[in-house]
């Protein structure tokens, strides 16, 4: 599918989901592959909190206060290197995460397809890796005037039923100009705060169609994502009413071990969706800023010329 093509509304929708369907074995491939180990670790952390966190809930440690303050002061240095080795894997995991949907969209657009593999992805993250540690810097730093902006916008939103529907594109147009600015600061051609300058006027261009579609694609993300959620939910309570006998009390232990094993699937298939589900908001957007960027410089229409040019 080409990139740089110009597209209308129904076009970002129909061409994300045709990229989609074209390349998603390979890009889910290499993303897992890329960033499977790191996944794991995140998965069985989790594991492990959800476990203490239904013996908080469930068990031994529930409605006494004082017993789960000691068990965490008796265990600080585990708790401690817990948060530590779960908040390094988990940042390392979300630049991964971020850059990845960028990086494969500028070696797609310069293969013309799928014609790459897993080390030419990763070499591009090693050749990357100062931009993307600059873009992530400079990312803090533009996020105070722009979540202001954002918050202040959201609030006005927000007091109005109509308001508050549209509150999704507040997320798309703030998530768009990010992204927007990580790919075309990735081509090298552009310093970061070009990147940003560059990433705006791109959006300005197509300012609703564009941020429309982005914040759509994040409702439905967000829809099927707490529908996965609840879902084990709805299980664990049918479960634990299908299970109980009149005149007997519920057993604590049997209560314990099923809400821990529902909170372990919730973990999972929330992180799990969550990781799909943003890829294919980032490929939404990708399209967007390679749809915009083609009506501002025409890269694909000069190319087509250029080839009619060298064949006469």
């Amino acid at each position: 599918m080409q990139l740089y093509k110009s597209r209308e509304f129904g076009a970002f929708f129909q061409d994300t989901f045709s990229f989609l369907r074209q390349n998603g074995g390979h890009l889910y491939k290499n993303f897992f592959i890329i960033n499977g180990v790191f996944i794991l670790i995140l998965m069985v952390l989790g594991y492990f909190f959800s476990k203490f966190y239904a013996e908080i809930l469930f068990g031994d440690l529930a409605n006494d206060q004082t017993a789960i303050e000691n068990y965490i002061n008796e265990n600080i240095e585990t708790f401690m290197l817990f948060f530590i080795l779960f908040f390094t894997v988990g940042l390392v995991s979300a630049v991964i995460s971020y850059s990845y949907v960028p990086i494969y969209l500028k070696l797609y657009s310069k293969s013309d397809g799928k014609s790459f593999s897993t080390s030419d992805i990763i070499n591009e993250y090693k050749a990357n890796i100062g931009n993307i540690f600059i873009y992530l810097i400079c990312a803090i730093i533009v996020a105070i005037p722009v979540l202001i902006l954002a918050g202040i916008v959201s609030f006005i939103l927000a007091i109005t039923i109509i308001g508050f529907i549209l509150l999704p594109l507040v997320i798309g147009a703030v998530s768009l100009f990010y992204q927007g600015t990580l790919m075309e600061y990735i081509e090298n051609k552009k310093s970061i705060w070009e990147s940003f300058s560059y990433s705006w006027t791109l959006m300005s261009s197509k300012f609703w169609a564009a941020i429309g579609c982005v914040g759509l694609f994040f409702l439905m993300s967000a829809i099927v994502q707490n529908i996965v959620s609840i879902i084990p939910y709805f299980v664990f309570i049918v479960d634990m009413v299908t299970d109980l006998e009149p005149g007997v009390a519920p057993n604590p232990e049997e209560i314990r071990k099923s809400a821990t094993i529902m909170m372990v699937i919730i973990f999972v298939l929330s992180y799990l969706v969550g990781l799909l589900s943003n890829i294919i908001v980032q490929i939404n957007q990708g399209v967007v800023f390679y749809s915009l960027k083609e009506d501002m410089e025409n890269i694909n229409t000069k190319s087509d010329i250029d080839l009619i040019g060298s064949g006469e």
